[in-house]
């Protein structure tokens, strides 16, 4: 089995609540990308993106990333871009099993809706803008997500059945 699991796909599709479950199941630490990005610069996400712009964001998310690479017996919870830049998924795919969580941009657009924390790139949208939104990039970054070694349906994940198709890899 893998000692080093990345779970990709779109912002709301459950990478953080499915990760920390996972690793429980497997005895693994887990890591939200996004945690690391603000323990390690000291700045919320929201507030980088306020400041600086999302090219200096994707380069600083990667040299993150590329720490994971050493980690033994990790649940890694990507960003919903990290896949896309600097051939992230492939680097993932080198380190360890990628899954992706796969949802239908509705499906996303109600979570997103019901989430308590705003996202930076999709705060103030309304719900057609959101869903509108989330197609456009679900366009483009599904060529990514979809390289995952494993995709499974983000609506309803069973995680002892995951768990069980982890240890196949």
């Amino acid at each position: 089995m893998t000692d080093k699991i990345y779970l990709v796909g779109f912002m709301g599709a459950g990478k953080s609540t499915i990760g920390k479950r996972l690793a429980r199941q497997l005895g693994y630490s887990f890591i939200d990308m996004d945690d690391l990005f603000e323990m390690r610069y000291k700045i919320e996400i929201h507030t980088f993106f306020e400041k600086y712009d999302e090219k200096l964001f994707r380069k600083l998310e990667h040299d993150n990333l590329k720490r994971t690479f050493s980690m033994k017996n990790v649940v890694v919870s990507t960003g919903g871009g990290t896949p896309c830049f600097y051939n992230g998924i492939q680097k993932m795919n080198n380190n360890g099993l990628t899954i992706y969580l796969e949802m239908s941009p509705d499906g996303l657009a109600k979570r997103l809706m019901e989430a308590k924390n705003i996202r930076p790139l999709i705060k103030g949208k309304s719900g057609d803008e959101l869903k509108l939104y989330i197609s456009e990039k679900l366009s483009e970054r599904s060529e990514y997500y979809k390289k995952a070694r494993l995709i499974i349906d983000g609506h309803s994940i069973n995680i002892k059945s995951l768990v069980n198709s982890i240890k196949l890899f």
